[in-house]
């Protein structure tokens, strides 16, 4: 019985991790320019309000140089794979509590599909 319970988790996690791929990244790019880019930037070493976004699928929380983390964000120990920047994009407080992301989330699974496929292309 716990094996199977396992092997459900496990394989839930995945098809939401493939699931959070199988966006548009052109469609993301034009969400990001019109949500996103006044706070992040999609360059290296470029931080703004929030930090940049460059290269973070695969990254490590709080990761930037010469960012000013919150706390919150700080003790998250996630990394940011398709699956937890999903969940992040839709409900930033509500998923990691003490952040100071303002934003309220992206709440359209498409669009945040969308978001996340583009950003796995900043590398």
């Amino acid at each position: 019985m716990l094996l199977r319970i396992v092997l459900i988790v496990v394989f839930a996690s995945l098809a939401s991790s493939a699931t959070a791929l199988d966006g548009d990244p052109v469609a993301g790019k034009s969400i990001f320019q019109r949500i996103c880019q006044n706070c992040h930037s999609p360059e290296i070493g470029i931080n703004k309000v929030g930090p940049s976004l460059w290269n973070i699928v695969g990254r490590q929380p709080a990761a930037v140089p010469d960012y000013a983390y919150s706390e919150g964000m700080k003790i998250n120990k996630t990394p940011w794979t398709a699956a937890a920047l999903d969940a992040y994009i839709a409900d930033p407080r509500g998923d990691v509590h003490g952040v100071k992301m303002y934003f309220k989330g992206l709440a359209d699974g498409k669009d945040r599909a969308d978001v996340v496929a583009y950003l796995s292309t900043l590398k």
